[in-house]
């Protein structure tokens, strides 16, 4: 997998590359910053990108608006950003650009090798990957059609938003499949949401009502 990075902090770039590295992939450029990013997308044509949210020259939201940029010149790019901390804004507004082949965490899930390495996997792959206190933040927050959910329908509608499949959140919730599905026809239904068979539409159209429900 060819990977371009850009991260301003040094000594994370390093790391995150060295990780990468050892992992089998191939990191093609590790830049520091918005517009670096943007060159390496357009030499290397990388299979993924990560990226920093803040970046300079001011430390704001360069790295979204480049990721945003970058996957309006490559439709279909595949972008992992990273943040410091949960910052919903900049989670919605990637979002709203579409979120297949999207991942959004949180810059300690890198110390966590394996998550960190099945996230950008998964979302090399065109899945989606969002970190587990931006879903919690975003499910929390008060909503009628969220009101209608049981607990246990909050607790799958938050593992479906992190990119899981039926199998994954059978597993995490100690149930069957057949429950699981269950479920998401009853959370689809109460979300006035088409159901699907596709998993990755309906984690589309989840985290598309999330984006809506956060604003």
């Amino acid at each position: 997998m060819r990977i371009v990075i850009a991260e301003d902090d040094p000594l994370l770039r390093e790391g995150i590359s060295a990780v990468l590295l050892a992992e089998g992939h191939d990191v093609v450029a590790a830049v520091g910053d918005g517009e670096l990013l943007l060159a390496a997308v357009e030499q290397h044509e990388p299979d993924v990108a990560v990226v920093d949210v803040r970046m300079p020259p001011t430390h704001t939201d360069e790295g979204v608006r480049a990721a945003v940029e970058a996957r309006r010149r490559r439709p279909g790019l595949p972008v992992l950003v990273l943040s410091a901390y949960v910052e919903q804004a900049f989670a919605t507004e990637l979002l709203a650009h579409g979120s297949a082949g999207l991942g959004y965490l949180l810059k300690e899930r890198v110390g966590r090798v394996e998550m960190f390495v099945q996230a950008l996997e998964h979302v090399a792959r065109g899945g989606t990957a969002i970190d587990p206190e931006v879903v919690g933040q975003l499910v929390a927050r008060p909503d009628a059609r969220l009101s209608r959910l049981t607990a246990r329908e909050r607790e799958v509608l938050a593992l479906m938003a992190e990119g899981r499949g039926n199998t994954s959140i059978a597993q995490a919730l100690v149930v069957t499949e057949g429950a699981v599905h269950k479920h998401i026809r009853s959370i689809f239904a109460k979300l006035d949401l088409p159901p699907s068979d596709d998993a990755d539409r309906r984690v589309t159209a989840v985290l598309h009502y999330l984006d809506r429900a956060s604003r």
